[in-house]
């Protein structure tokens, strides 16, 4: 397709007979906005002071009463369930009044004492080794019990290898040793003595004894036993029994006087223990018996230390143990046991809270599974993993407990499992430390079971509006858990209270990340820029995020000008510059719409053609751009068809604004006879998808000029949406439409006859860029509004809408006497064509239906021949 010169028509019947019309029709100017109404234009000179550096930082949020009032109510409130959702969009400061009124709240709570903050601990369970037992301590104590457990450990360590390795003990120890030593003696001698008599033998070993017969005074030889008659062998056979069993009487006397000795050894150590253990476990009796946990724990540590006096005793002797004929002393460990083996010792302080002086607050970024509830490490041992409770690791809700936990939804909603764990936790009042393989039914080494630890948390989660109202309309929970919404405004009304906080605002980015201050111009500009964002002239934007990047980016302008203070031009190159870092894809849109590839006139006239409207939004960059709509109308029953709708190219929103302008068709003109149209609408060369119903206006406008035959204007474009009694309503994106057609316009060749139409209810959200205001001042570009349909086909068509008159019709030459006037011939066209079909003979199999939506007769089944002989 060869390009369009600049400032032509495209070449066409209807755009030859538009350009002798548009000679006798001019443009409507009464309708036309005047260009002080296409901007909210903010006069410096209203400000009370020269530069930002002339007032005080923003220390409060503006314009956010709703929400500071929740957030004050629902930290205040310290009941079961009335945690707080934040809703709003990021960048309108929720995050920075979340923390601020927390720590205006913990303040509060630290005057009044209205607070308990408590250390956690995780101690050695000595009835089930798996499940280790949770105290709660008052702040600080933890880490003083801690610590005084690992030098009681240390004492009686030391203790212990004193006391065993002194030559007090060793005696008493010989003593009884040799005591038992004695008694086996006498039974050893005794029992000799009583073999000899019997003409026998005892040889001692190792395992046991033997009894040999003797034979001229020495034992007999076992050839010698051989050589024996076998009356002999059976006598000498008697007396070995015999002797037998008084041996095994002696066996069980020195078994007992082992067993003896091994007890007066047990009691000797245990009474040695006790002698060292006694003074350090009543002395931390004395400092934490106050809770009655740890004092209960104290009394089993110390009875575990009395019966384990001798497994305790080789480790505190030899750290690393020593060689025995089994091998190291870590293989005697009983099962079960880990390789310290002073576990039970040693105490897990999972929860410090010595250094605060108030409710704790967490803000946990990375919310998993672990970094919420905690997680159980492990050591690889011996070709498998042990696990013990000193490995248990606190979580962000154990480090908020009795606080404050600050969360984003978004996060929480990637982790798996995170939210329902934390829901599982509200509605417990406890939180558990588990695997996060067990969630989901795999298997883990060597589970601990650690208990529970109870829960008093001021959950704050920040999410999206969407998320909330989501979980509130499907989650029955839900208002269980958050008892508080906390809504941030992403807008603040434009009056002089905001518009200084907004230059506050600039003294505190100034003061924090050392930009330049701005002067008068400056902020007037950046108050413009807020209106623009939220497209209100009567509004600013609440996401001071995205205020701060303007701030920082006008500064960097102003430094390479070498300025001292900002001002408006560095603010306006900053904004431009950002957006041409990202409008590419605009100005390729636009390129091809300059080249022909997409076929836009914008200029002469057209019947049934209009210029719509549409916006692009990329995320960070939205535009508008024109797009070419077409309508084609023929007498049927159809009504109107969207053939972007029966493509499936078209959202909900669009096929119901296709829908109530067929409504208002025929409510307009069906009131005396059936509507007899059948119409096709189209977004030309539009191959994604089409959603909203902005385009309704300019579809019924097309509809209308191609029914009537009035040419429409193709240098002006139009965008707003209808309802069924013909009054056009506001719509979205108005400023990036306005601004689209008028590059388009520009890039072209301006005319002096091109413009947009937009809703009269749009007017107040008009913040155009500076170029298009000049460009309608310069009477180059034009705005129109429009409260009606009519008020659309006038400027489109330059001829009166009309209304009916007490005799029922419209005025004579008005658009609607045309359209009613040309549904009325289609109307009687259809009945003549079915008045015509009635004359005919019934038709033949294969005939249309006589009218469009209308059964075809069904023929007669024609009766077969009777049988019989056939002439020939």
């Amino acid at each position: 397709m060869s390009p369009r010169p600049k400032g032509g028509a495209r070449a066409g019947k209807g755009s030859k007979s538009g350009s002798r019309a548009a000679a006798t029709r001019g443009l409507d100017h009464s309708r036309s906005v005047p260009p002080e109404k296409l901007r909210a234009i903010f006069d410096p000179a209203s400000l009370g002071f020269d530069c930002t550096d002339d007032i005080a930082p923003l220390t409060d949020f503006v314009g956010q009463d709703r929400a500071v009032r929740a957030l004050e109510f629902g930290l205040g409130l310290q009941k079961r369930g009335y945690n707080i959702f934040v809703t709003g969009l990021t960048g309108t400061g929720r995050t920075t009044a979340i923390l601020e009124y927390i720590r205006r709240q913990v303040e509060s709570r630290k005057a009044a004492g209205n607070h308990t903050v408590r250390d956690w601990c995780y101690v050695h369970n000595f009835d089930d080794p798996d499940r280790p037992n949770a105290i709660a301590m008052t702040a600080g104590t933890g880490r003083r019990f801690r610590d005084a457990m690992n030098s009681l450990l240390d004492t009686i360590k030391s203790n212990l290898a004193r006391i065993f390795t002194s030559e007090e003990y060793e005696r008493q120890k010989r003593e009884v040793m040799e005591g038992g030593n004695e008694r086996a003696q006498v039974q050893m001698r005794g029992a000799q003595e009583q073999a000899e008599a019997a003409g026998f033998v005892l040889s001692f070993q190792a395992s046991g004894f033997n009894i040999v017969p003797l034979k001229d005074g020495r034992p007999m030889t076992p050839e010698e036993f051989g050589a024996l008659s076998a009356g002999d062998k059976a006598k000498i056979q008697d007396g070995e029994k015999a002797l037998g069993q008084v041996m095994n009487e002696v066996g069980e006397r020195m078994r007992a006087i082992e067993r003896d000795v091994a007890k007066a050894i047990e009691e000797l150590d245990q009474a040695v223990v006790a002698n060292v253990v006694t003074f350090p476990f009543e002395s931390a009796v004395r400092e934490f018996g106050g809770n009655e946990e740890v004092a209960g724990f104290l009394e089993q540590l110390r009875e575990y230390t009395l019966k384990s006096a001798d497994f305790l005793r080789q480790f505190a002797v030899s750290p690393m143990g020593k060689q025995t004929s089994e091998g190291t002393l870590l293989s005697t460990l009983p099962t079960g046991a880990t390789p310290d083996p002073f576990v039970a010792f040693r105490v897990n302080l999972l929860v410090d809270n010595a250094g605060l002086e108030g409710p704790p607050i967490v803000t946990e970024v990375n919310p998993t599974w672990s970094n919420l509830f905690g997680r159980i490490d492990r050591r690889a041992y011996m070709g498998t993993y042990l696990s013990d409770h000193t490995m248990l690791k606190a979580g962000a809700v154990h480090r908020a407990n009795g606080g404050y936990l600050v969360l984003n939804y978004n996060d929480l909603a990637t982790r798996p499992g995170a939210w329902e764990g934390l829901k599982r936790v509200i509605r417990t009042g406890e939180v558990r430390i588990e695997d996060p393989m067990e969630q989901y039914g795999l298997l883990s080494p060597q589970g601990q079971r650690p208990e529970p630890v109870a829960v008093d948390v001021k959950l704050v989660v920040a999410g999206e509006p969407g998320a909330y109202f989501a979980h509130s309309a499907y989650e029955e929970e839900f208002w269980e858990m958050f008892k508080v919404k906390a809504d941030f405004d992403y807008q603040v009304p434009r009056n002089d209270q905001n518009v200084t906080a907004y230059a506050a605002y600039v003294c505190s980015v100034a003061g924090q990340d050392g930009v330049r201050h701005f002067d008068r111009t400056g902020v007037a500009r950046l108050v413009e820029w807020g209106s623009r964002t939220v497209d209100d002239q009567e509004k600013l934007s609440a996401r001071f995020g995205r205020l701060r990047d303007v701030v920082v980016e006008a500064d960097y302008w102003a430094g390479k000008d070498g300025a001292e203070l900002v001002t408006g031009e560095h603010v306006e190159r900053a904004i431009e510059e950002k957006v041409y870092r990202l409008n590419m894809v605009e100005e390729r849109v636009r390129e091809m719409i300059e080249r022909g590839t997409l076929m836009i006139d914008v200029e002469g006239e057209v019947a049934g053609q209009v210029n719509g409207l549409a916006v692009l939004d990329f995320g960070d960059l939205r535009f508008g751009r024109p797009a070419r709509i077409t309508a084609r109308v023929h007498p049927g029953q159809r009504g109107v068809v969207s053939i972007d709708r029966e493509s499936h190219l078209s959202g909900k929103i669009h096929d119901k604004g296709v829908l109530t302008l067929t409504g208002f068709l025929g409510w307009k003109y069906g009131q005396e006879r059936p509507l007899s149209l059948s119409a096709t609408v189209s977004f030309e060369q539009g191959y994604e998808m089409v959603d909203g119903d902005s385009a309704s206006l300019a579809e019924v406008c097309a509809i209308l000029s191609a029914i009537a035959g009035l040419p429409i204007k193709q240098g002006i474009a139009m965008t707003g949406s209808i309802n069924q009694k013909g009054e056009v309503q506001p719509i979205g994106g108005v400023n990036q439409k306005v601004e689209g057609f008028h590059d388009v316009c520009k890039a072209i060749g301006f005319t002096g006859e091109q413009g947009v139409i937009v809703p009269s209810l749009n007017l107040k959200n008009l913040m155009l860029r500076n170029d298009v205001v000049e460009s309608v001042k310069a009477g180059r570009f034009r705005v129109w509004e429009a409260r009606t349909i009519e008020d659309a086909l006038e400027i489109l068509t330059g001829v009166p809408g009309g209304e009916r008159g007490k005799d029922g019709k419209y005025p004579k030459g008005s658009v609607h006497q045309l359209v009613e006037k040309k549904l009325a011939e289609m109307s009687e066209t259809l009945k003549k064509a079915g008045r015509g079909k009635k004359k005919d003979d019934e038709p033949e199999e294969g005939d249309g239906a006589k009218e469009e939506g209308e059964k075809k007769p069904r023929r007669k089944p024609r009766r077969p021949p009777e049988p019989g002989p056939r002439e020939g």
